[in-house]
């Protein structure tokens, strides 16, 4: 038979075997996956985690854990298991299929369970993170707090790849990277994965790493699930794209990788370069601080020791079949006029650094960006992202017992922000909320921390589109608070306001008799009575309206806004 004839027979039962998972897959269980379980999947079924062809079972994830190999030996040292929720795992069995399906119920693969189990997770988290401790790592807290209970592990059969709108000229799979590399004739290629943006140091670091390692660069920043303080995602590919053209002609290549860090240090980086190999990549740049969550931190605050990612990955080379480049630091000489290697400067050098929170800084006051540590290209994408502090839109989110104060307040700054008028105000008073947004909710724990995220949520998006939210529920919990504060700070400006007047001054106004009915019995569930009030650990203000008006609350809290450049 002819060659063509073979391939189109393929295709053709191919296409049936979908046909015919898709029919059967109608009476399967189904787990809609949320963004880092879609990233997951995704390189699972496009072989960028090779030699994985599914979920671990248990057996080669605890080998994973133990000592960063699978069962068979094959070096792998992060966890991929699919984590599901108590109730889902209880309609499961060994041998099941199940159907994995996207946020809006699309289905994309087909898992064949092989096991079900509920792991230790502070074992886990002690073997990747270094450490059990939520308030030492946030890897931890986000596998404490978010991946579910129990883990399953079985054979994916893929029907669909997740589906993308953005950038698709950029979202190769490691097939498409090998055939471009194979065009362009690259034989030695040094990967770079980065989440952040980049400026004329990381081009002269990489260009410089490029060099020594006689490779040309394969740039591939992360589109996986964003993380506090990140960039829009848009803007963030749009840098990279301006930056790429500052690189000589068929020296480097963009691709995006859909990847759910982990922020494991050590294990991270090498994870990370054995990803990079299935993508053709046989050179792999690693900073002395890869993988770790306090990456841009002071070197005392860091999480790993320096250059522990640099030296396991070293350790690996001969095995994974790449090459570890350091990535060295470089700084600007003004003497010089152009960027050293740190560890070249010398006693009497006039070294210039702009840091990321004083580009930040300078963003959010519209103050001049130096082209000596930016492209204007650059610096004009990253302005249209972060306007002037006064231009941008920001939440004021007020917490604080019944009877503190809050709705009060809140209409106070709701009429001044109005005559102001340089953007649109929007209340989300507690009780309005609970009226028309969460009505259904009962006052139990969970369902007070799903009331808090739904007004982040609403929130976010005034925020995101430049309007001001004020935010006025009681908010007892830490870890919804800490949510809101995560989510909208991507989008803008966030002023967490602790209203701390005592339950004794609360009770005295009980404007609503909610005290008076909890003392008698007749109601349950009362914040500061018999439900606890969290405070804030770090709020932006602090007020006690014992001894002060509404309008004098409101009056501090609009000097503050001032001054934090957010009014004018």
């Amino acid at each position: 038979m002819h060659p063509e004839h073979d391939y189109s027979e393929s295709l053709l039962v191919h296409f049936r075997r979908i046909e015919s998972l898709k029919k059967a897959a109608l009476d399967y269980p189904s787990v809609l996956l949320d963004t880092a379980q879609l990233c997951d999947l995704e390189l699972l079924l496009n072989r960028a985690f090779y030699p994985l062809c599914g979920y671990l079972d248990r057996e080669d994830y605890e080998s994973v854990i133990a000592g960063m190999r699978l069962g068979d030996g094959a070096l792998w040292p992060i966890p991929v298991c699919l984590d599901v929720s108590d109730a889902m795992a209880g309609t499961l069995e060994t041998g099941q299929s199940v159907a994995l399906r996207d946020g809006e119920g699309f289905m994309l693969a087909v898992l064949t369970v092989s096991d079900l189990w509920k792991p230790d997770k502070k074992a886990e988290a002690h073997a990747v993170f270094g450490t059990d401790d939520p308030k030492q790592h946030p890897g931890v807290r986000r596998l404490y707090e978010e991946v579910g209970p129990w883990y399953i592990g079985g054979r994916l059969e893929g029907l669909h790849l997740p589906l993308h709108y953005d950038f698709k000229e950029l979202r190769l799979d490691p097939a498409d990277v090998h055939r471009r590399f194979s065009q362009n004739g690259w034989r030695n290629v040094i990967g770079f994965q980065t989440e952040k943006h980049l400026h004329c140091a990381h081009r002269e670091m990489t260009l410089r790493a490029a060099r020594e390692a006689g490779a040309s660069i394969f740039l591939q920043p992360v589109a996986g699930p964003t993380h506090p303080g990140d960039l829009d995602h848009y803007t963030q590919i749009r840098c990279y794209k301006e930056i790429v053209r500052k690189y000589p002609r068929n020296m480097i290549m963009l691709g995006l990788i859909p990847l759910a860090m982990r922020r494991a240090g050590p294990r991270e980086a090498l994870w990370q370069a054995i990803i990079r190999k299935n993508y053709g990549c046989n050179h792999f740049m690693v900073a002395d601080d890869h993988g770790d969550p306090f990456a841009n931190r002071s070197p005392k605050e860091r999480f790993y020791p320096l250059h522990a990612a640099q030296d396991l990955v070293r350790s690996f080379e001969e095995e994974i079949g790449s090459k570890m480049v350091p990535l060295k630091k470089m700084v600007y000489v003004e003497e010089k006029a152009q960027y050293i290697p740190e560890d070249e400067v010398v006693s009497g050098m006039n070294v210039k650094h702009i840091s990321s929170s004083e580009l930040k800084r300078r963003l959010e006051n519209g103050l001049d960006i130096p082209e000596w540590f930016s492209y204007p290209e650059v610096v004009a994408e990253l302005r249209r992202a972060h306007p002037p502090r006064s231009k941008q839109g920001f939440t004021i989110f007020i917490t604080g017992l019944s009877g503190a104060g809050k709705s009060t307040i809140a209409r106070v700054l709701l009429v001044k922000f109005m005559e102001i008028c340089d953007r649109p105000v929007t209340l989300l008073d507690g009780d309005i909320v609970r009226t028309n947004l969460s009505s259904e909710l009962t006052f139990s724990k969970e369902h007070r921390n799903l009331n808090i995220t739904r007004i982040g949520f609403v929130a976010n998006q005034i925020t995101k589109n430049g309007g001001i939210a004020i935010c006025a529920p009681i908010a007892p919990y830490e870890e919804s608070r800490r949510h809101n504060r995560e989510l909208i700070s991507c989008s803008g400006g966030y002023i967490e306001l602790y209203l701390s007047t005592p339950l004794k001054v609360c009770e005295e106004r009980d404007r609503k008799g909610l005290y008076a009915k909890a003392r008698a019995g007749k109601i349950k569930g009362v914040t500061g009575v018999d439900d606890p009030y969290i405070p804030p650990s770090d709020p932006e203000l602090t007020i006690d309206t014992t001894g002060i008006s509404a309008d004098e609350a409101a009056q501090e809290i609009l000097l503050y806004l001032e001054e934090k450049g957010y009014i004018r």
